[in-house]
């Protein structure tokens, strides 16, 4: 009997902190106003990027409120995209760039940001071929960063 009472005390005891716990962990959590905004998370994709399978390289320098990137690409040699892009659909950073220059004709790279692995993974359309190819960027790091011309 003395073990019964023993068992209830602490399991009552367990329950209290438990449900002490969890109301200090709710008071202390952050508000809906304190978290980054939309913007601010953005910000976790500027840098130069560079495909995994040649010479081609992304730098995004800027990003304004509205998801515009201040961007450019390099095949090596520097083009300008026509749109460049970052929006944020349930919890992930999608980019869409739009070339028009040098005979790239409307091709485009539509890019999902991997935080775990920090690439830039999707699909480059290569317009006048009419073809899809997958292909994957890697951050370079700041220091070993080439600068594509605007």
């Amino acid at each position: 009997m003395p073990s019964q009472i023993l068992f209830r005390s602490l399991a009552l005891a367990l329950a209290l902190l438990l449900g002490a716990a969890a109301a200090w962990a709710q008071s202390s959590a952050p508000t809906p106003s304190a978290a980054p905004g939309p913007a601010a998370a953005l910000e976790a994709i500027k840098g130069t990027w560079v495909r995994t399978d040649g010479q081609y390289a992304i730098q995004i320098r800027a990003i304004d409120a509205s998801g515009k990137l201040e961007a450019s690409y390099a095949n090596p040699r520097p083009l300008p995209f026509a749109r460049a892009v970052a929006t944020r659909e349930a919890g992930a950073i999608r980019l869409e760039f739009e070339l028009r220059a040098g005979g790239y004709d409307g091709s485009t790279y539509s890019l999902v940001f991997d935080p775990a692995s920090d690439t830039l993974r999707g699909i480059y359309f290569q317009a006048v071929a009419q073809q899809k190819y997958p292909v994957v960027f890697r951050r370079l790091p700041p220091s070993s960063a080439p600068t594509p011309a605007s």
